[in-house]
């Protein structure tokens, strides 16, 4: 409008500013940008297709280090949203569980058990997992399996091997770990007619026996070794846990073993 009235009027810039109440800086300004935002938009759609897993942060620090562009990061960061080049993060995946209920303590051996994985390294910095086993009936540590991998697989073995002399359990509790949602231990769980009670994701207290044993198993074998090597890790588990299930008070437990626990039942 400005433009106009000096151009049809022929009244100065300063009196036609005035009267349309805008500033002289305002009426003088050229865009100059459009070119050098096509230049922007031209080199993000060339390095997030070189570079498909680049982020704005990338792309921003290869401009500005790398090429010695000088745009400013809202300006780049403004076109790179318009392009709509985000990058798409995979959503996680949530899990709903029910509440299963009170902890309560089972009336005989053999009707929960609890189960949990734990970690640690070796002396060579190599890091290894546990899978731990527990009666909630006496609080009795069913076993140990110590390796640098523990599948599925390996976690169904693990319990086969503890039912072939304990026997099988009516239920198993657990957390929502890979491997405890994975198909496979669903399937031999279903053909072996054994429930398993998943706990709700970010409630550990739910499985409050298990993880009160691995606090145990932390403070008293773990913490109390240096591990040479995954055999050497397993020896001293069985060790361990031998003395705490035959000789190890238990608090809980009237503050006898849980192996004599089970010699009363």
């Amino acid at each position: 409008m400005a433009q106009a009235v000096v151009r049809e009027r022929g009244v100065s810039v300063r009196v036609a500013c005035q009267c349309l109440g805008i500033s002289e800086t305002c009426y003088r300004y050229q865009k100059t940008l459009s070119g050098e935002n096509q230049q922007v938009a031209d080199w993000l759609l060339k390095l997030t297709a070189t570079h498909k897993r680049w982020g704005f942060g990338l792309c921003f620090l290869y401009l500005r280090n790398v090429k010695g562009c000088s745009w400013n990061h809202k300006r780049v960061y403004r076109i790179y949203r318009e392009l709509e080049l985000n990058l798409r993060i995979k959503p996680r995946r949530r899990i709903k569980r029910d509440y299963p209920g009170e902890l309560d303590v089972p009336k005989a051996p053999n009707q929960v058990w609890s189960m949990d994985f734990m970690s640690d390294q070796l002396a060579s910095g190599k890091s290894f997992r546990t899978f731990n086993v527990l009666d909630d009936y006496n609080r009795e540590g069913l076993g140990i399996e110590v390796d640098t991998s523990l599948p599925a697989t390996r976690v169904i073995r693990a319990l086969n091997q503890i039912i072939e002399w304990r026997g099988k359990p009516a239920a198993l509790r657990c957390d929502n770990g890979p491997e405890y949602i994975s198909q496979t231990l669903i399937d031999w769980a279903n053909e072996q007619r054994i429930t398993l009670l998943y706990i709700q994701p970010g409630k550990p207290t739910q499985n409050a026996y298990i993880e009160r044993f691995n606090r145990t198993a932390r403070h008293e074998w773990l913490d109390m070794h240096e591990f040479t090597s995954i055999a050497h890790a397993q020896f001293l588990a069985t060790e361990w846990l031998w003395q705490y299930n035959n000789e190890r008070p238990h608090s809980s437990l009237g503050g006898v073993p849980p192996k004599s626990l089970m010699k009363s039942a």
